[in-house]
């Protein structure tokens, strides 16, 4: 695949790491189902920053994947939503997020088997990565 090459600032490497980031996955899956206003959109993503979903959504826009509906009311209304484009990217973070709640099973226990075969001075893998 052309997107993995060394180039780490090259386009589509750069759109990935938006789609696929923390936020920005559960912000397009949120937006899959319907348009939210901002704070629905943060309940429903839950323990996000107002700062971090801010920024998260404004990148997603820029990339032509999430709508900002301003509406000239009082008080203020926004609405996201997803373009097109954004609702194709959902989809595919979606059927992603899918393929991992089903299988979790299997990566748990390939997470046994491969820590079982590490010697007890080894350093564990945990979710923030391997150690450094």
């Amino acid at each position: 695949m052309s997107m993995m090459g060394s180039d780490a600032t090259c386009p589509e490497r750069l759109v990935m790491e938006h789609v696929t980031s923390r936020w920005g996955t559960l912000a397009l899956i949120a937006l899959l189902d319907r348009p939210h206003r901002f704070s629905e959109l943060r309940r429903e993503i839950g323990s996000v920053s107002e700062k971090m979903l801010a920024q998260t959504l404004r990148t997603l826009e820029r990339d032509g994947l999430v709508h900002r509906d301003a509406k000239p009311v009082i008080p203020p209304r926004v609405d996201y939503s997803l373009t097109d484009l954004g609702r194709e990217a959902a989809e595919q973070v979606r059927a992603l997020a899918r393929w991992t709640e089903r299988r979790m099973a299997a990566v748990e226990r390939a997470r046994e088997a491969y820590d079982a075969g590490r010697p007890a001075t080894a350093h564990r893998v945990t979710a923030a990565g391997p150690p450094s």
